[in-house]
C-alpha cells in the first residue's frame, strides 16, 4: 500500500501565531535546549577523566590553578608532594565531576540553545534584523567562551593573593567542593559579564538604545561596573575585580563605538522629513480670509416650450387599384 503524505505546513512569512501556537513552538525549542545541554553533559562527563588525543583531561585542567600555588601554600595530603584536593564527603567527588560536565556542557551546546533563543525571538523582527541571527550566535559564543578563558587565566594570581595572606601562620587545605565552586563561579560570572556588550548592541540595532543616550554618562557606567565586578567576583581579591571591571569596561566602549556608527549609518538612509515636525512636515498653511457680502442674484422665468400645431391634412391620392379587366374604379364612376 502507498503511504499518504502528509500535508505540508503552510509558510508563516509574517511570523503571527496565536498564543496556543507561541506555547507550542516554545516547549519545542526548550526541549532541544535540553537535549543539546544533556548531550553537552555526557560529553563533559567522559572528558572529565578521559580526555582525546593531545588534550588533558578536564579534570586537570580546572586544578590547574590550584596545583600552580607553591608547595608551602597547600597542604600535601598523599606524603610525596602530588597535587591533590580534599574530600570529605563519599558523593563529592561524583557530584564534582557532574557539575563540571554540566558547565562543560553548557559551553559546549551554547551553540544551539543560542540559536534556539534567537529564533525564539527573531520573528518579531524586521527581516532585515533577522540576518544577524548566525552573527549572533557566534560573537555570543566566542565573548562567554573569553571570558571564561580570562577568569581561568586570572584564578592563578588571585588565588595566590587569597592563599598567601596568613601563610606564616597556617596552611590552606582546600576541599574540591570548594575549589570547584569558586573557580565555576568566577567561570560563569566573567562569561555572562562579557555578554553585555553584545546586549548593547542588539538593543541599538533595534532602535531601543541610541548613542546619543550613553555618550555623556561614561563616567557614571564606569563606576557601575567596578561596583558590579566588586560585588560579583566571588573571592573580593582586587585582582580578579579589576580585570573583570576593566574588559568589562574596554567591550562597552567597542558597543557604545558601534552604536555611534551605526546611529550614523542610519541617519543618513533616514529622510529628511522624517525629523521634521508635523508642523514642518505639512507645509504652510494660508491664513483664512473672512467672507465678502452675498450679492443679489437675478432669478429669470423658466421659458416654456411653444406648444405643437397639429401638422395638415395630406389629399388623398387616387387609388391605383381596379377591377380584374383592367378598368379603373374611376373610369366607372
Amino acid at each position: 500500500m502507498a503511504r499518504t503524505k502528509k500535508p505540508k505546513r503552510p509558510k508563516n512569512p509574517t511570523g503571527e501565531m496565536t498564543l496556543v501556537e507561541h506555547l507550542q513552538e516554545l516547549r519545542h525549542r526548550v526541549i532541544v535546549s535540553l537535549a543539546a545541554i544533556v548531550v553537552g553533559t555526557i560529553i563533559g562527563f567522559i572528558w572529565y577523566q578521559t580526555a582525546p588525543p593531545r588534550m588533558l583531561p578536564l579534570g586537570e585542567i580546572i586544578r590547574g590553578p590550584y596545583c600552580n600555588l607553591p608547595p608551602e601554600l597547600r597542604a600535601d595530603f598523599t606524603g610525596d608532594g602530588e597535587c591533590r584536593l580534599l574530600a570529605t564527603s563519599p558523593f563529592e567527588m561524583f557530584m564534582l565531576r557532574l557539575k563540571v560536565g554540566a558547565l562543560a556542557g553548557l559551553v559546549l551546546a551554547s551553540p544551539v540553545w543560542l540559536t534556539q533563543i534567537w529564533n525564539f525571538i527573531t520573528p518579531g523582527l524586521h527581516k532585515s534584523e533577522r540576518r544577524y541571527t548566525f552573527s549572533f550566535v557566534a560573537i555570543a559564543v566566542a565573548l562567554f567562551v573569553a571570558g571564561a578563558l580570562l577568569a581561568y587565566f586570572v584564578l592563578d594570581k588571585g588565588l595566590y593573593v587569597l592563599m598567601s595572606i596568613g601563610s606564616e601562620f597556617q596552611v590552606a587545605a582546600l576541599t574540591g567542593g570548594e575549589y570547584y565552586n569558586f573557580l565555576l563561579s568566577l567561570i560563569v560570572i566573567f562569561g555572562v559579564s562579557f555578554e553585555l556588550p553584545l546586549i548593547i548592541v542588539m538593543l541599538n540595532l533595534v532602535g531601543i538604545l541610541r548613542y546619543e543616550h550613553v555618550k555623556d554618562k561614561r563616567r557614571l557606567i564606569i563606576v557601575l561596573i567596578f561596583v558590579f565586578a566588586a560585588i560579583m567576583t566571588p573571592g573580593q581579591d582586587p585582582f580578579s575585580m579589576v580585570a573583570l571591571a576593566l574588559s568589562i569596561t574596554v567591550l562597552v566602549e567597542m558597543a557604545f563605538q558601534f552604536c555611534r556608527w551605526n546611529d550614523r549609518k542610519r541617519n543618513r538612509e533616514r529622510p529628511d522629513w522624517m525629523d521634521l515636525s508635523d508642523d514642518e512636515a505639512s507645509g504652510p498653511i494660508e491664513a483664512p480670509t473672512p467672507i465678502g457680502k452675498a450679492s443679489r442674484v437675478s432669478v429669470q422665468p423658466e421659458a416654456r416650450p411653444a406648444p405643437k400645431q397639429p401638422a395638415p391634412e395630406r389629399p388623398h391620392a387616387p387609388s391605383q387599384r381596379g377591377y380584374a379587366d383592367g378598368t379603373d374604379f374611376g373610369d366607372v364612376l
